[in-house]
């Protein structure tokens, strides 16, 4: 059986923390380490109050979860404990959520999960119980370079590929990162988890977002701020009142459904206004965008990000959206901050939304970083270039 890790130290002098959460991705990392001769310890994070979450299918990190981490632990003979983060994901995940709504954004509080409590808490906590590693079940891949330093890549199946959760991962740690599963297929991990008789072989991925039980995110944000759904205007493009509405955290850009006004044509939420609680919305092709601001940059590429940089324009491809392939774009400096540019536009871009780099459009490219959207620009291609210079095969 190959090794797993890529770590110059024997398997039977390294101890390894192994992220459970219960389903069948990490489950398999644990018991394929385990078997490999690996230490493994498992531990698994209690995020919030799993009471309501842990009856329903596809929640994850619940009651439920536990129970079955727990079991998976005690069936390949590995210690397990469970962590209480109930408090430290609240306030870097729950209420940033609840408060980017509230904004008008779409956040991805699967990025700030990964960024604030698995790679930046549970590593210290893996550093404390001697850990050389921290190995986790995402689908994405990681190698290490000639110079010494880790890469991160797109898994091998796209359609798992997670890369988009983790652009905001440093080089630090991605040094003492390990995900045995990028370079496997759903279908082998789950097969892998029969060989080794766990019993949530077949168990259902989780699909929503974990601290959201019911699928509403408005329920959960007008719990958490009280008075957050403040009604307001629907309006068109021109400023022109179509109709009211009952708070703007019920909206999203890019939404068709559930306006509540009648149109001639398909009307779509272009933008959410906080300040003055309006929804403009408008024909589905004012939903394209040209251009993007982007904050809280983090770069994985090679080198500085300046030094990227060093010509004023960087060619990337980018995705917006984590189930869209990567889309041809530019990368500059402005105002201080960086800038995207599409080169065919994309639509339905919503400030809040992460916008990660890749080098290539196809298959395992590695990922350059990323930042969240801090603005959206409306799409008008006079004069845009002819053609986006890069493509996979130069890439390769």
């Amino acid at each position: 059986m190959r090794n797993s890790l890529d770590l110059d130290a024997a398997p039977q002098d390294t101890r390894v923390v192994v992220a459970m959460s219960g389903g069948v991705d990490s489950s398999v990392t644990a018991a394929l380490l385990k078997a490999e001769g690996y230490d493994v310890v498992g531990v698994t994070l209690q995020l919030y109050d799993h009471g309501e979450a842990s009856h329903r299918k596809g929640a994850c990190c619940a009651g439920q979860d536990i129970h079955d981490a727990r079991a998976v632990a005690e069936r390949i003979g590995i210690p397990h404990y469970v962590l209480d983060y109930e408090s430290r994901f609240k306030e870097a995940v729950i209420d940033r959520f609840a408060e980017s709504y509230v904004a008008g954004e779409t956040p991805v509080p699967c990025v700030e999960c990964n960024q604030s409590i698995k790679f930046r808490d549970l590593l210290g906590t893996a550093r404390e119980l001697g850990a050389a590693v921290l190995a986790t079940g995402h689908y994405v891949a990681s190698r290490r370079l000639a110079n010494g330093n880790r890469a991160l890549y797109r898994a091998r199946e796209e359609e798992r590929d997670q890369s988009y959760f983790l652009f905001a991962t440093t080089q630090q740690q991605l040094c003492i990162l390990r995900f045995p599963l990028g370079e496997r297929s759903k279908a082998e991990t789950r097969e892998l988890a029969r060989r080794f008789g766990l019993a949530i072989a077949d168990k259902q991925d989780s699909q929503d977002i974990c601290f959201v039980p019911t699928g509403h995110y408005a329920d959960v944000i007008e719990r958490l701020k009280p008075g957050a759904a403040e009604s307001g205007e629907i309006v068109d493009m021109a400023g022109n009142v179509l109709g009211g509405h009952a708070g703007i955290i019920h909206y999203t850009v890019g939404q068709r459904r559930g306006l509540g006004i009648a149109a001639a044509a398909p009307l779509y939420v272009v933008r959410l206004e906080a300040q003055s609680r309006r929804v403009v919305v408008g024909p589905r092709e004012a939903l394209r965008t040209r251009a993007m601001t982007l904050r809280d940059v983090n770069w994985l590429g090679d080198g500085s990000i300046g030094n990227a940089l060093a010509d004023d324009r960087l060619d990337i491809f980018v995705k917006v959206r984590s189930t869209r392939a990567p889309r041809p774009a530019w990368l500059r400096h402005a105002d201080g901050g960086y800038e995207v540019e599409l080169v065919d536009g994309e639509d339905g871009v919503s400030p809040g939304q992460a916008c990660v780099f890749y080098d290539a459009a196809e298959g395992q490219a590695r990922v350059l970083g990323g930042g969240f959207i801090k603005s959206a620009m409306a799409a008008d291609f006079a004069g845009a270039p002819a053609a986006h210079p890069v493509s996979a095969a130069a890439r390769s």
